[in-house]
């Protein structure tokens, strides 16, 4: 955009300097105006044309042929330089938008133009200086040219290496996962092979006791009992959520949001207070929590400006557990609740929450909290 904001600068300048040169009765005037009016028309649907060479190519020789036909010298014409700007002005955008034989035959076209407005009348532009001129635009526009290609490629090969480096850091998440998980799985095995299997051996020798003895024996031996069963049922716990794939709570969120982050250009902000660290969350909840998150990220991503955004987990009075996210808005932009947010705002509260989402003091944000429950012990 700002490309073609200078583009449309340099042209009007040298338009209105041009014209200014000019010597016109009424009659002229008229088709001048109207001339100069449709070439500017013509010029602005060139972004429109882009993908289309052949569409573009007609475009720029309506553009040249105007430019030709109204910069016509008079006979008595003072010298004007003003048109051969213009010309070089239309060369380079079509050796921008043009493949290399179109932009030669545009090329054609302005060449022919300047060599008639240097033999027409007494325009007090030679030919020889045409000519010189035209080879300063030609070695310009070559050396424009090959930058350009040379900008292209590096710019794909930018991709292609951003690409594979987002690629390996979404592999190395994953290897380190996995790792991880094979470590947790390893060891849920070896306390389960070694602890679990020595304190039911331990239960069963107490029991064998307990029923050998009397009156206080039996009372104590029962009370290890109940200590080495307590002891199993906590080793058990501690099994089951070492085999689980991920890990519960929070955590969880946060290791989905920085997955999330690794594969977009967001930068985000994490701060986590308050207990939300060991709030105790449900399933339910923590894709309900999630979810949201994943959503006010996504209308980042479509709708804000700055390529950033803060998250902030808290749990106040460990009763609720509460998510805000927020990110800077340019200007006052009128807001609809969309799908997104309706969908999230129906399923946090339909689990007893509260949601909001709206503009706050040139930030965006979206807020939700869910009611905590403690999750009781039912493992086995």
């Amino acid at each position: 955009m700002r490309s073609y904001g200078f583009w449309v600068l340099m042209l009007g300048a040298a338009w209105v300097l041009g014209l200014m040169q000019l010597s016109m009765d009424i009659s002229e005037l008229t088709l001048r105006i109207f001339g100069s009016a449709l070439f500017f028309g013509l010029f602005f649907l060139m972004p429109l044309l882009k993908e289309k060479a052949v569409l573009a190519f007609l475009n720029l020789a309506a553009l040249s042929v105007l430019a030709i036909l109204v910069f016509w010298p008079d006979a008595d014409a003072a010298l004007n330089l003003y048109p051969l700007l213009i010309f070089a002005i239309i060369a380079g955008k079509a050796v921008y938008r043009l493949p290399v034989k179109g932009a030669a035959g545009i090329g054609g076209i302005l060449i022919a133009g300047a060599l008639l407005h240097s033999t027409a009348g007494d325009s007090g532009i030679s030919s020889p200086f045409t000519v010189l001129f035209g080879f300063i635009v030609y070695a310009a526009l070559a050396f424009f040219r090959k930058s350009y290609i040379l900008e292209d490629e590096l710019q794909e090969r930018n991709e292609a290496l951003l690409s594979e480096y987002r690629k390996m850091k979404r592999r190395l998440l994953t290897d380190e996962q996995a790792a991880r998980q094979e470590e947790r799985t390893q060891i849920a095995r070896d306390i389960h092979d070694s602890v679990g299997h020595k304190l039911t051996a331990l239960l069963m020798q107490l029991e064998v006791f307990r029923l050998q003895a009397d009156g206080e024996t039996a009372d104590g031996l029962g009370d290890l009992k109940a200590l080495a069963k307590e002891s199993l049922e906590e080793t058990r716990n501690a099994v089951k959520t070492l085999k689980h794939d991920e890990a519960g709570g929070v955590t969880a969120i946060i290791g989905l949001i920085r997955k999330l982050e690794a594969e977009s250009f967001l930068r985000i902000q994490f701060s986590v207070k308050h207990g939300a660290l060991s709030a105790p969350l449900g399933n339910e909840q923590m894709v309900i929590v999630y979810r949201g998150v994943q959503e006010a990220l996504t209308n980042v991503m479509r709708h804000s400006p700055a390529r950033e955004a803060e998250i902030v987990f808290e749990a106040p009075g460990a009763s609720i557990f509460r998510f805000t996210v927020s990110n800077k808005t340019s200007g006052t932009v009128p807001f609809h609740e969309g799908f997104g947010l309706s969908s999230m705002r129906e399923r946090i509260e339909q689990a007893g929450g509260e949601f909001r989402a709206g503009p706050e003091n040139d930030l965006f944000v979206v807020k939700g909290s869910l009611p905590l429950t403690v999750k009781g012990s039912d493992l086995e």
